[in-house]
């Protein structure tokens, strides 16, 4: 019989780090608004068809179906509504993603200018080290366009 420990399959990625930051011509309220709604991203990621949501608040799970049938589980770590940040972390995809963190932040510049920016640490599922630049490439693709997104609907 073997002795059972705790295990998980989560764990702080290795692979890369990418940073999307855009400055909006919004006030900070509005664009923590749209990019702080953990159940709301479709509004600015084209390529999801949807977001089913477990729960609410820190805890809470979202999952994201993509129109071409991929799929991503979340799960919300930390949110502040006052400071404007939350963090969350993957729990299951049908891409090549292993294991993934991110964190979305908006900052106040001025009256009527703010920065949003999304953080995205992960590493691929399969592949390793040699998948690791067009992995790299794909999330940093992905968070530019969804954050040039938000900088269209809200400037």
């Amino acid at each position: 019989m073997h002795t059972l420990t705790p295990d998980t399959l989560i764990a702080h990625p290795q692979g890369c780090e990418v940073i999307s930051s855009v400055e909006i011509a919004a006030p900070a309220a509005s664009v923590w608004a749209m990019v702080g709604n953990f159940a709301g991203f479709a509004v600015f990621i084209p390529a999801l068809a949807h977001i089913e949501m477990t729960g609410s608040g820190v805890r809470s799970v979202r999952k994201k179906l993509f129109k071409d049938g991929n799929v991503v589980i979340e799960q919300l770590n930390s949110r502040d509504d006052s400071a404007m940040f939350m963090t969350w972390s993957l729990i299951y995809t049908s891409l090549n993603i292993g294991n993934l963190w991110a964190a979305m932040q908006v900052e106040p510049l001025d009256e009527g200018r703010s920065r949003a920016t999304w953080t995205i640490q992960a590493e691929p599922w399969e592949g390793g080290e040699t998948a690791l630049p067009a992995f790299q490439a794909f999330l940093q693709g992905f968070a530019d366009e969804a954050m040039g997104t938000v900088r269209q609907l809200l400037s």
